[in-house]
């Protein structure tokens, strides 16, 4: 893909447009990190623990990677977990192989989610097009995760191609939201328990399952942000914490803008509305975990 900047001729786009549409176009993307149908193409290639398959299908845009590079760009993951699979899967699955057993899962995931009808459609013609053009302005300096995949070829399906392009706009956003976090102080552990703290981040039960952080860990983390004044006694957050993730996401959002004034805000409005309906589509046929998000 072709990074450009944004001209400052372009107009501001209305308050939180940009975030709008990215949550609808990052909860497609995620479906596949819950998907039996991407677990299983890894399992064909000899790779089964759930983490390494995670691991295995985020980082292979990279190439064959340690443990230091991915624990840096996903932030969140303890490195212990992350050293366990990395640099090891990649003897038992190339990153190449790994990039097309992925493509194979996320087609028969949003088959099975959306149905052929929605995936044929000109509507999915339509948004990848539109999420295409966006990712014109995406810009790959400080940004790993974007640029690296920023590097892969662009499928020819509709439905892959605007699968493609919600995960480059998702990277860039998470990119530039790890830049955020930096800026407050909130390491990787503390993001998640202020983001739990929210009511919108996964549970600890997720936490713990997929980062790789103990109970213990995550009470640390808490009183640390306790001490901050960022959490309160009852784990919720306070005035100051609410302030804190407010900013964190407001200044993702800055860093985050230029795709979306690129698109414009008629196009913006309209990739929104047809996101909605792919989405909508997939959590009405379960694409994700009953308890995944909440505070319990």
């Amino acid at each position: 893909m072709t990074s450009s900047t944004t001209s400052p001729t372009q107009a501001a786009l209305p308050p939180r447009a940009g975030r709008r549409c990215h949550n609808v176009l990052n909860s497609l993307h995620s479906t596949h990190y819950f998907s039996p149908d991407v677990s299983r193409e890894l399992a064909g290639l000899g790779v089964t623990h759930p983490s390494a398959v995670n691991f295995a299908v985020r980082a292979a845009a990279f190439g064959a990677v340690g443990a230091g590079v991915v624990t840096a760009a996903f932030y969140n993951y303890k490195h212990t977990l992350v050293a366990e699979h990395l640099p090891a899967v990649w003897r038992t699955a190339s990153p190449e192989d790994v990039l097309a057993a992925r493509a194979r899962g996320v087609d028969t995931t949003l088959r099975r989610l959306l149905g052929e009808e929605l995936v044929s459609s000109p509507e999915m013609a339509e948004a990848a097009e539109l999420a295409l053009r966006a990712t014109e302005a995406c810009s790959r300096s400080a940004r790993p995760l974007y640029s690296a995949h920023a590097d892969l070829p662009v499928p020819d399906a509709p439905h892959l191609a605007y699968w493609h392009a919600a995960t480059l706009l998702r990277e860039h956003r998470g990119d530039g939201h790890v830049s955020a976090l930096l800026g407050a102080e909130l390491d990787g552990i503390e993001a998640l328990v202020s983001h739990t703290a929210t009511g919108k981040g996964m549970t600890p039960k997720w936490n713990f399952a997929t980062r790789g952080w103990s109970r213990q860990e995550w009470d640390a983390a808490t009183e640390r942000l306790r001490d901050r004044g960022i959490i309160d006694g009852e784990g919720e957050l306070t005035e100051r914490g609410v302030e804190l993730r407010q900013h964190v996401e407001a200044e993702t959002d800055r860093l985050d803008r230029a795709p979306y004034e690129h698109l414009g805000e008629a196009g913006v409005e309209r990739l929104t509305e047809l996101g909605t309906v792919f989405i909508g589509t997939a959590l009405r046929a379960g694409a994700f975990p009953a308890d995944l998000l909440g505070k319990a």
